[in-house]
């Protein structure tokens, strides 16, 4: 399964961050950063989630650090950098993945906690976690910052109106970032996938778990697959209506 990665890039003597790295999305990204070669620091909420990973990963041969860390609080996205640095002493590349995207909501229900809630993880985070990082890869001779974002982020739709906009916002400060730290040797990108099943999808969206899901292909959103179509077209929104 790794093998691929490896032909694709060698990452070994690279140290690699992943938030949101217990699972999911973030679980992948770091049994693939760890296949090519790289030493990982898995950080979420939940450090039952990192620790299980993290024991992928050195599976795999590589060395691993789990660490409990909130995105939406910035002591804790401080104390995370503070001890990627103190184990391995720098860090190659980092993966802006943990995000929040509690249920789907009208903009009318939208309330300043939920609204503040879901911009301190999904932007200040990133932002912040982006902002100390590079300090540290300009330190140590540059390195590679991954903002994941979704195309929602360049085509927002109903009911998920928050998250996409902040998406957009981060799409927008990884341009910034891009070019303020070129210069330092700092490459910023973003990775924006369409939709995809795994276990954090299959509980925002109460579509079937891993072991009975249908085929990727049948579970896709028709609105990702073509700009023409509409979100109200798509079978997981028509599948769960709100009332209004």
């Amino acid at each position: 399964m790794l093998g691929p990665v490896q032909n694709l890039f060698d990452l070994t003597g690279k140290v690699a961050l992943v938030t949101g790295g217990g699972r999911g999305l973030g679980e992948a990204i770091s049994l693939g950063l760890a296949g090519a070669g790289a030493d990982l620091v898995i950080a979420s909420r939940k450090l039952e989630a990192c620790e299980a990973t993290a024991r992928q990963v050195e599976g795999l041969g590589r060395e691993a650090l789990a660490v409990a860390c909130h995105m939406g609080r910035w002591k804790e996205i401080e104390a995370l950098v503070a001890a990627a640095c103190e184990r391995f002493g720098r860090v190659d590349v980092l993966v802006n993945n943990a995000a929040t995207n509690p249920s789907p909501m009208a903009i009318q229900q939208v309330t300043e906690e939920f609204f503040d809630k879901l911009y301190a993880v999904n932007v200040k985070g990133p932002l912040r976690l982006a902002a100390l990082v590079a300090e540290r890869m300009a330190e140590t001779g540059g390195g590679s910052i991954i903002n994941v974002l979704t195309m929602g982020a360049f085509r927002g739709g109903p009911f998920v109106g928050i998250y996409t906009s902040g998406k957009a916002a981060l799409l927008n400060l990884t341009q910034v970032m891009a070019r303020e730290w070129a210069e330092k040797g700092v490459r910023v990108n973003a990775l924006a996938p369409g939709p995809f099943l795994t276990d954090c999808c299959a509980a925002a969206t109460g579509t079937c778990p891993a072991s009975s899901r249908p085929p990727p292909r049948a579970r896709s959103c028709g609105a990702w697959r073509s700009p023409r179509r509409s979100w109200a077209r798509s079978s997981t929104w028509r599948a769960r209506p709100r009332a209004s």
